[in-house]
């Protein structure tokens, strides 16, 4: 029997496989499943099923289901599309008699009343109705929501939000990934629900002092109104809707409702979670290898060669699951 991992040619998705293989699943009972095959094409190379899937097509699901034991559900990356997404892959799942579906849902959907929220909300909803045995990873925050972004931070010195001083339990996508593959691993999983996030929680203020620590400079953060931080944000290239939603999460943060206290992903992985502090330092020491000696800020700034050809670049649509370009805008989940 297989484990079908969908949205492999992901970040999220990408991970959980290359975790399943560091627990030494053998690569031939891997699928890993997704749209663009070219992205998983050294999986391949490395014994791991690939299948093409469209959650828009079902019967490409069928086809990647046959023979499962398991499927890990990765929510899809289009907001707005997912409820239909999502049932057509739990059809597909019990139509290939799937032993456990498991389904990367959003911390504390039982509840909270975010926006980004509801399609999680109707796909628990749908996989209850289904009578397939499943398991809920609700996850919380990516902490690279926040490191992706700090040579924005920098450059303006301040990291822009509507949480307040709401705390916030983010995490790695690495440490998120290493928890469904151990959710995949574990036998008497049907009905378990697993809260995850970070074992620190923190509130922007602190990551804006973490962020200034580590560039040795003052950055502060700035608390906006939900709707002016939502002009930012359509400012910074989003479409409306979506920069409304990721407004809407700040305040759910400042509600407290990203905030995880299950110590459920730190018992899932074997250790204290990757906490803010650490992945801020790491990034901020990624960044800083690729400076150039002398540059205006002398800290998280490319190749001037580099800048000039990004100058060059189309501006693209923003990938529902990238962080804002210029200013900070969470990955929803």
């Amino acid at each position: 029997m297989t484990i079908v991992v969908t949205g492999a040619t992901g970040q999220l998705g990408r991970l959980v496989v290359e975790a399943l293989l560091d627990q030494n699943v053998p690569a031939g009972r891997i699928v890993a499943a997704g749209r663009d095959l070219a992205k998983v094409a050294d999986l391949a190379d490395r014994g791991v099923q690939v299948r093409q899937i469209d959650f828009q097509d079902p019967a490409s699901l069928r086809r990647a289901f046959a023979g499962a034991g398991k499927v890990l559900l990765i929510s899809g990356s289009e907001p707005g599309k997912r409820v239909e997404q999502h049932q057509n892959a739990i059809t597909a799942a019990k139509d290939a008699g799937v032993g456990l579906i498991t389904y990367t849902s959003i911390a504390n959907a039982d509840h909270t009343d975010m926006q980004l929220a509801a399609e999680h909300q109707a796909t628990e909803e749908a996989l209850v109705a289904s009578g397939l045995p499943f398991a809920l990873l609700r996850n919380g925050w990516y902490l690279e929501n926040y490191t992706d972004q700090l040579r924005t931070y920098l450059e303006h010195g301040a990291v822009l939000g509507s949480a307040g001083d709401g705390r916030v339990s983010a995490a790695t996508r690495a440490d998120y990934a290493r928890a469904a593959a151990a959710v995949l691993l574990r036998d008497d999983q049907a009905g378990k629900v697993y809260e995850l996030g970070g074992d620190t929680p923190f509130t922007l203020s602190e990551l804006a002092a973490e962020v200034g620590a580590a560039a040795g400079r003052t950055v502060t953060y700035q608390d906006l109104p939900v709707g002016q931080y939502t002009e930012v944000l359509v400012g910074a290239g989003l479409p409306a809707g979506y920069a409304a939603i990721l407004a809407d999460s700040d305040l759910g943060i400042a509600r407290g409702e990203l905030l995880v206290t299950s110590g459920d992903l730190s018992a899932l992985i074997g250790r204290p979670a990757t906490s803010m502090r650490e992945a801020v330092v790491a990034a901020a020491a990624s960044r800083h290898e690729g400076t150039v000696q002398g540059a205006d800020d002398g800290w998280g700034r490319e190749p001037r060669s580099q800048r000039a050809l990004k100058r060059r670049r189309p501006r693209l649509t923003p990938d529902p699951h990238a962080p804002a370009s210029k200013v900070a805008g969470p990955t929803p989940c």
